[in-house]
């Protein structure tokens, strides 16, 4: 019994120990990289060979073991140099740390010795400094803007352009062109001067001969130019400035001496742009500003000028001959006062309140045709203001929605408005003004031919028996 005990108690010992022995060789097929040979457990019959193959599984072990410290061996001499040569490599970098740190410090105090050397050498140089800059920023800005910028190349402006944005002390070489350039353009204020140069025109770049008066004004062919300063060019204008003015270019290339008129924009350009926009009369009446109502105040007031002209010439051409008429007895039909005569003649045996009721009834007829369509010009003259009166509430209307809509914040949305009442009111007062004067004439020369027939119809009762 006890005999059976102690046979398993040994196979139980043998096999931790087989098990002990196995464990390094499964953990080295664990570690081993992948396509390598896996070792397997071997297998045991019996008691014996499981502990022969433990034994052999120590001595594997062991030689392993051997083999590993051997290896350790070996390479510690390559770890300490390993190790050396990196503390090499630190002690040198710390070396060269410190010798730059202290040039560092050194280059400090040098910097720090020269910039008070500098301020001290300096002393109001500083001041003059930021005076040339400013001054030089003021004139480059100044000659961007002037003409006689069309005149000289762009080297002018890069060189103040530099000398404004330079951080050192300027040259007197510098200071010697700054001053130049300031002199040159004051003078050139002064002089008028024809040259050559681009102009841009809605067909491209041409060369012109311009004429440039002082900084104020350009022309060139009769016509004046614009100085573009954002785009450093003449330009041609899109329209021309009212003739009074233009017609100063003509006079002044056609003079050949003496002293003579230029019209020139003292605001170099703005105000020559200024009246460029602005419209005269015809242009507003092509853009119909006077709206529906300036449309029917131009139409009925054309229409009744055409006419009275008519009348009136019509008038003047009756008048002449009722005034030949008067001078010879010879009753000639063809005019007012020839059929008047003409009755007379025709009726010598009627007694005087028969003859008397003829001539009234000639007179009455021929003043008919000549007061004829002098009602139309009265009648326009009146209306018309009326009508502009009416232009001017609807103007005003617009004007009130507009503020309604968008506020009073923008004039220019409230522009349409005023322009239609303010346009309406003048047509209405050009178109009736005229047609006053004209009824006014009409009425006088139809009355003068009138008053003739009566008075010649008068003498003719008075001479009937």
């Amino acid at each position: 019994m006890s005999r059976s005990i102690v046979v398993r108690n040994m196979k139980k010992w043998i096999a931790v120990g087989a098990l002990v022995a196995l464990l390094p060789i499964a953990a080295g097929a664990q570690e081993a990289e992948p396509g390598a040979m896996v070792i397997d457990v071997p297998q045991s019959s019996s008691v014996d060979d499981l502990l022969e193959k433990v034994r052999q599984g120590f001595d594997v072990q062991s030689r392993e073991d051997a083999e590993r410290e051997r290896m350790f061996e070996s390479r510690r001499g390559e770890q300490e140099q390993l190790l050396a040569d990196a503390k090499a490599r630190e002690a040198r970098a710390e070396a060269r740390s410190q010798a730059l740190e202290k040039d560092y410090q050194e280059k400090e105090v040098k910097i720090a010795e020269l910039e008070a050397a500098l301020e001290q050498r300096m002393g109001n140089l500083g001041e003059l400094f930021g005076v040339t800059r400013q001054i030089a920023g003021d004139a480059r800005g100044l000659m961007e803007a002037s003409i006689t910028t069309s005149q000289f190349d762009r080297e002018r402006i890069d060189f103040l352009e530099s000398l404004g944005a330079s951080k050192e002390l300027p040259s007197i070489d510098e200071l010697k062109r700054l001053w130049y350039e300031m002199q040159r353009e004051m003078t050139e204020q002064g002089k008028i001067v024809s040259y050559t140069t681009d102009v841009y025109t809605p067909s491209g770049i041409e060369q012109r001969e311009v004429t440039r008066a002082g900084v104020f004004s350009v022309i060139s062919d009769g016509e004046y130019l614009l100085w573009d300063p954002n785009k450093q060019q003449l330009q041609e204008l899109s329209k021309q400035p009212p003739a009074r003015f233009v017609g100063t270019v003509t006079e002044y290339t056609a003079a050949t001496d003496g002293l003579t008129g230029l019209a020139v924009d003292p605001s170099s350009g703005s105000l020559l742009a200024v009246l460029i926009e602005s419209r005269g009369l015809v242009e507003r009446l092509q853009a119909q500003e006077g709206g529906a109502v300036g449309n029917v105040i131009m139409g009925l007031g054309g229409i009744a000028f055409l006419l009275g002209v008519f009348k009136m010439a019509w008038l003047f051409i009756v008048g002449r001959k009722v005034a030949a008429q008067k001078k010879t007895s010879t009753p000639n039909t063809g005019n007012p006062l020839g059929r008047v005569l003409a009755v007379a003649k025709d009726n010598p045996e009627a007694d005087r309140e028969q003859l008397e009721l003829m001539l009234d009834e000639v007179v009455l007829r021929e003043s008919g045709k000549l007061e004829s369509l002098v009602w139309l010009v009265r009648i326009v003259s009146v209306v018309a203001p009326l009508l502009g009166l009416l232009g001017t509430v609807t103007g005003m209307i617009r004007t009130f929605q507009s503020i309604t809509l968008f506020g009073a914040g923008d004039p220019r949305m409230m522009a349409g408005g005023i322009s239609e009442a303010l346009m309406t009111t003048m047509l209405g007062l050009v178109a009736a003004i005229p047609l006053v004067l004209l009824h006014a004439a009409l009425a006088n020369n139809t009355k003068k031919i009138v008053d003739t027939l009566d008075e010649q119809s008068a003498g003719l009762i008075a001479q009937q028996e």
